[in-house]
């Protein structure tokens, strides 16, 4: 029965560590990105994103329970953002 409760603990770790890390690149990516480009991308302007993503990380830090109404809509924006928003941003620049 330990063992069982030792591997639910470990995957848990493991589930928290991989949300904090998508959305602390997630935080980190749209502070890279100039507040013009978000505006030619027809996207939510920088200040939005970085304090939807900016809570997001602090909420995750704050209460870690995975399995948290506000921890779920956080994750669903930085993985929104990265799935929508930074390809968007990554488009405007010239490739080499």
């Amino acid at each position: 029965m330990n063992t069982v409760l030792d591997l639910q603990m470990n995957v848990m770790l493991i589930v928290y560590l991989v949300l904090l890390a998508v959305k602390g690149f997630a935080f980190v990516n749209s502070l890279l990105w100039s507040g013009e480009h978000y505006t030619a991308a027809g996207k939510l302007t920088k200040p939005t994103w970085t304090i939807i993503l900016g809570l997001g990380l602090v909420v995750q830090i704050l209460l870690p329970g995975i399995i948290n109404l506000l921890n779920l809509v956080f994750t669903i924006a930085a993985l929104v953002y990265l799935a929508d928003v930074r390809p968007a941003l990554a488009s405007l620049t010239r490739r080499r």
